[in-house]
């Protein structure tokens, strides 16, 4: 929050466009919780395509020119046979030519080609990805920059159904991860679980319809709605798991 607190100081005081690195989702909420105390309404989010999740803060102040600084570059595998790269060896490939986490977006391997996949890094990285990135994974890689439109990415969730005796975060998870109450309840109290980027202790503390809840080395799920009761007086839920 200090980090965008500066930024913003740095955009209102010399009148200039400025831009942070890729930002996490909770992040992202930071952020704009810290634009929210120092009163700015002119923050933004870019990621380059408009479905990301990662993103940059980007405060142009009236006047300003700017344009995010991120670039779209297409990565090409030479899958022989094998298996094509995950979104992990891509990220790693790239991580490993000595970048931060913070210079590097969204990642998305194309659907319709194995092999193929769309990186959307800060511009100044992009060169380096270009000239230095050989392989990912097992297969040679070769990069350049993409101007063209992405292929379709959207991503069809599928939705679940169950039911929970209570509103309470180890009943909810115990239903999302298909496990015993006591083992959601050990999740908690070894602090696995986070709500909304919040970590929890409490296997009691409430939960609401839209809830994002993050299970450490589990995965990710969305509570997206609440139901009526069942026959025995339990609530019916809906989740889907990112």
């Amino acid at each position: 929050m200090r980090r965008a607190q500066d930024l913003f100081r740095a955009a209102q005081n010399r009148g200039v466009a400025r831009y942070s690195g890729f930002l996490s989702d909770r992040e992202q909420s930071l952020a704009e919780a810290a634009m929210n105390q120092v009163g700015c309404t002119w923050a933004a989010f870019s990621g380059g395509y408009p479905a990301a999740e990662r993103k940059l803060l980007c405060l142009e102040p009236a006047g300003a020119s700017g344009e995010p600084p991120i670039c779209c570059v297409l990565i090409s595998c030479a899958v022989m046979g094998g298996e094509a790269p995950a979104h992990k060896d891509y990220l790693g490939s790239l991580l490993g030519l000595g970048l931060e986490r913070e210079c590097v977006g969204d990642i998305l391997p194309d659907p319709e080609t194995p092999g193929r996949a769309y990186a959307f890094v800060l511009e100044r990285v992009a060169p380096l990805l270009c000239d230095e990135l050989v392989s990912v994974g097992r297969c040679s890689a070769r990069c350049e920059r993409f101007d063209g439109p992405l292929p379709d990415h959207s991503v069809q969730r599928e939705s679940k159904t169950a039911t929970v005796s209570s509103l309470r975060a180890d009943a909810v998870l115990a239903a999302m991860l298909r496990c015993s109450r006591g083992q959601a309840e050990a999740l908690v109290r070894g602090g696995r679980l986070e709500i909304n980027h919040v970590p929890v202790s409490s296997s009691h503390a409430p939960v609401y319809e839209g809830d994002v809840f993050t299970v450490r080395g589990m995965g990710r799920f969305k509570l997206e709605a609440l139901g009526g009761k069942s026959r025995k007086d339990r609530l019916f839920i809906q989740y889907f798991q990112y």
